[in-house]
């Protein structure tokens, strides 16, 4: 039996998709998926705050400790040493996501013996499976991870086969940052052209890139799916409501763009659960595309997985639009919002609302 600690939540996805979550000793302070992972010893932690901060505080801050070649996690090399893994796996993919290259390789010469070390660097849904192969091979388990991969791969060619007799492709933008906007990058728009899609502002195989509502207006998307990296759908509708609500700090020509783009005046804008389907390269991107399927074309494909995958955004909130009675009602001198509000928000503020529904 192999000790395994995991850098990554998509590889503690796949050790576990693999039948192996006992042999996993350590994990990451991300790692949530599957539920029963969170008792696990966390190695792992990201040195900012960023519960507490907002999507520009974080983009500043990122920004400029990749400047000053600081890294943005945390290892407990006392706790990894003393869990004495065979077998580590991480990435040199993102110095956002994890733990890079340089880090690992300075950690590992604090331990008592040097354990083997998987590296995880995805660009495509094809190198995807290949690093769960890759994994497989370290760990034993070839025929299962075939036997996954093969599922997984029909799955995405059944979607493939249906999308491809459509004769239009609606034009996507998949947000994965509000401030600064950021478009989608790596396998995100490789999943887009698959479930029927075209994001052509997004970078196929290669980073995420920064760009401009400007560029957005001109894109003009039909359908605009928000996606922000490492955020549940909870987090993300909160992040819509403080970047693109009634009182956020929006410039009037960025407010004006969004609120003329094809896919808000046709009310197609979605908020999707980014952390579970589209931003960790695990077996669950599958999931991610046939998401996307439904989200692009609903008259083609339903969704048959969690109901908090995603949420239609509620554009008139976004605009201002509060109706009494409906929305809110008054109590003495206080606004109290309502159970039916409160829901088409789409989270938990945390400030003890009386119908708050989370």
């Amino acid at each position: 039996m192999a000790r395994i600690v995991s850098f990554l939540p998509s590889a503690t996805e796949m050790v576990c998709a693999l039948g192996l979550e006992n042999d996993l000793v350590g994990i990451t302070y991300e790692c949530d998926y599957p539920e029963s992972v969170k008792t696990k010893p966390v190695v792992v932690r990201n040195v900012l705050p960023i519960e507490t901060m907002s999507q520009s505080e974080i983009d500043r801050a990122v920004a400029q400790r990749l400047r000053e070649g600081q890294s943005l996690y945390q290892i407990d090399e006392k706790l990894l040493a003393s869990l004495a893994p065979d077998l580590i796996l991480t990435q040199n993919l993102c110095q956002v996501c994890a733990p890079s290259g340089n880090e690992v390789s300075q950690v590992l010469k604090m331990l008592p013996h040097e354990p083997q070390i998987v590296w995880l660097t995805p660009q495509s849904l094809s190198e995807i499976f290949q690093n769960l192969r890759d994994l497989a091979a370290a760990v034993g388990q070839v025929d299962a991870a075939e036997k996954l991969i093969t599922d997984r791969c029909t799955r995405l060619e059944q979607l493939r086969a249906k999308t491809s007799s459509r004769a239009g492709r609606p034009r996507v933008f998949c947000m994965e940052w509000l401030d600064p906007v950021y478009a989608c990058g790596h396998w995100v728009p490789e999943m887009v052209r698959i479930a029927g899609g075209t994001d052509e502002i997004g970078s196929d195989g290669g980073e995420s890139v920064r760009t401009s509502w400007q560029e957005l207006a001109e894109w003009a998307p039909e359908v605009l799916v928000i996606m922000p990296c490492g955020f549940n759908l909870q987090q993300t509708m909160k992040q819509i409501s403080d970047h693109l609500g009634p009182y956020a700090p929006l410039a009037d020509d960025s407010r004006s763009a969004f609120f003329n783009l094809p896919a808000v005046r046709n009310d197609r804008v979605y908020a999707v659960d980014a952390n579970s389907y589209f931003a960790r390269p695990g077996p669950r991107v599958v999931e991610g595309a046939e998401l996307l399927a439904h989200l692009i074309h609903p008259e083609m494909f339903s969704w048959q997985g969690p109901g908090d995958a995603f949420m239609k955004v509620d554009l008139e909130l976004l605009r201002g639009s509060f109706i009494e009675h409906q929305d809110y009602y008054r109590d003495d001198n206080a606004i109290v919002f309502t159970k039916s509000y409160l829901q088409r928000r789409g989270y938990c503020c945390g400030s003890g609302c009386r119908h708050c529904p989370y």
